[in-house]
């Protein structure tokens, strides 16, 4: 069995290629031709969780788990808060074929989902780009924009400014990328937001938001923690990538559920029914859309043996 380093899975693909690769993915998630039971998580220590994600699929033909340790505090520590193992499985022969650093693949194929959800939900004139959060994820789904987008302007906040400045420095971001140190400020008038964040209490204010907008709720796949408030969740047209999981680990959703506040037909579709045009994502320029995004197995099977094909591990017809 081979191992995959943190480096290689970071390297192999491009941005654009992880966005295509996700495309067909979700698309097939959306029809039913993946088997993803619910992540499962378990305490470790204090505030840390272990959790495990198995899952298969048709096309390509492959099963796999990932095991993931998620560590909030190891960024202090110049850590990734994800650190684990992608086992991935030839599912015509039964046999292990790879190791992959779960960590960086994580920070692959969750920025990219974000990307594909933002390019068919946003505007198409939209130009202002607010990332909250000053994590590694902060920093991959900046790379991602950079990479993919075509913003005019990219505001980043975070609650410690020294952190957005350093990711600022570290990636040497062009001079369309800026530090705004009042979150209420980095929300008004961007036109998308992505929410990157580990935080337990909504972040993102209802009373923030203006018509047209599109939010990407990505930061955390633990059921007791939510992005966006209660008047937020309220303004939305909300998408996810797979109702199972919404279903049991949104925080903001099955907190308004639990409250009598929303119904479970709020959830307009996932996104894959609106890559599939199953249905419709974004019907006009007025509504606030957002992008609910928990982490499907489905995609760090398909990212995976992209770039196993890629590298050569895995046969690449």
């Amino acid at each position: 069995m081979h191992i995959v380093t943190a480096e290689q899975v970071a390297s192999t693909l491009s941005w654009e290629q992880t966005v295509e690769i996700l495309k067909q993915t979700m698309i097939e998630v959306s029809k039913g031709r993946i088997l993803a039971p619910l992540r499962s998580m378990m305490p470790v220590s204090d505030n840390n969780l272990m959790g495990i994600m198995p899952g298969s699929m048709e096309n390509p033909p492959v099963h796999g788990i990932k095991l993931l340790s998620l560590y909030p505090d190891n960024p202090k520590k110049g850590l990734s808060s994800h650190q684990g193992l992608m086992v991935i499985f030839d599912s015509q022969t039964g046999t292990p074929v790879a190791g992959l650093e779960a960590g960086a693949l994580t920070a692959l194929r969750t920025p990219g989902a974000t990307v594909l959800a933002t390019n068919h939900l946003a505007r198409k004139d939209a130009k202002i780009h607010t990332i909250i959060g000053g994590g590694e994820q902060a920093e991959r789904h900046l790379e991602a924009f950079l990479a993919c987008g075509n913003a005019k302007q990219i505001r980043l906040w975070a609650r410690r400014p020294e952190a957005a400045k350093a990711l600022l420095e570290k990636i040497k971001a062009p001079a369309h990328v800026s530090v705004i140190d009042d979150i209420e400020e980095a929300v008004g008038g961007a036109d998308i937001v992505t929410c990157v964040t580990a935080s337990p209490t909504a972040v993102i204010k209802g009373a923030w938001l203006e018509p047209g907008q599109h939010i990407n709720l990505v930061g955390s796949s633990v059921r007791k923690y939510r992005e966006i408030d209660s008047e937020g969740v309220a303004l939305l047209r909300y998408f996810v990538d797979y109702r199972a999981s919404t279903n049991a680990q949104a925080g903001e959703y099955l907190d308004e559920l639990d409250a009598g506040n929303i119904t479970r037909d709020y959830i307009v579709g996932e996104i894959g029914e609106v890559l599939n045009d199953d249905i419709k994502g974004r019907t006009d320029d007025i509504q606030i859309t957002a992008y609910k995004s928990l982490g499907v197995a489905a995609q760090d099977l398909s990212v995976s043996w992209a770039i196993l094909q890629k590298l050569g591990l895995v046969d690449s017809e």
